[in-house]
């Protein structure tokens, strides 16, 4: 759970008549059980540039691993600014949820334990992790871990529809 101050509101222009406002509990438990989330950064040219990758909520942040010669970590180093949207490909049926925030880097090493603990607990031994000095691993298996609290999500219902906005500050 996140501990910052949470507004949330629903946007009638978006949705049909009836739709409520997605709770930010349970927004927050739909994006944490996700199983695939797309990264959006800004790439050195200021086009946008989008990739699946799999993450973990923990302590109310999204959180995420990259190695530190890929685009992302490029362009989360030059620009924090960031997006991670999550959902399902259908009109009507699911709930998409797009997170905006800045991602800084975690290199604190009980951080990093933890974070690593919050990814074998989510994906099992297909994304255990070791925590070495400053992000997971050594030498040419080496990742970076950036932390993106949340600044403002986007929460989109399709039964009915209803676009839900929780802003944090």
């Amino acid at each position: 759970m996140t501990t910052a101050a949470v507004t949330t509101t629903i946007d009638t222009r978006y949705g049909e008549p009836g739709a409520e406002p997605t709770s930010w509990p349970e927004t927050e438990a739909l994006f944490a059980s996700a199983p695939l989330y797309w990264v959006s950064t800004i790439h050195t040219t200021g086009r946008p540039h989008v990739a699946p990758l799999v993450g973990v909520w923990h302590d109310g942040a999204f959180h995420l691993t990259v190695g530190p010669g890929e685009q992302k970590a490029l362009n989360l180093v030059r620009d924090p600014r960031v997006a991670v949207t999550t959902g399902r490909n259908d009109w009507d049926s699911g709930t998409d949820v797009v997170l905006e925030g800045e991602a800084r880097r975690v290199t604190d090493h009980d951080a990093l334990t933890a974070i690593a603990a919050a990814y074998f607990d989510k994906y099992g031994d297909a994304w255990r992790f070791e925590v070495g000095e400053g992000g997971f691993g050594i030498a040419d298996e080496f990742a970076w871990v950036f932390r993106i609290p949340p600044r403002k999500v986007l929460v989109f219902a399709k039964k009915p529809h209803g676009q839900t906005t929780h802003r944090f500050g």
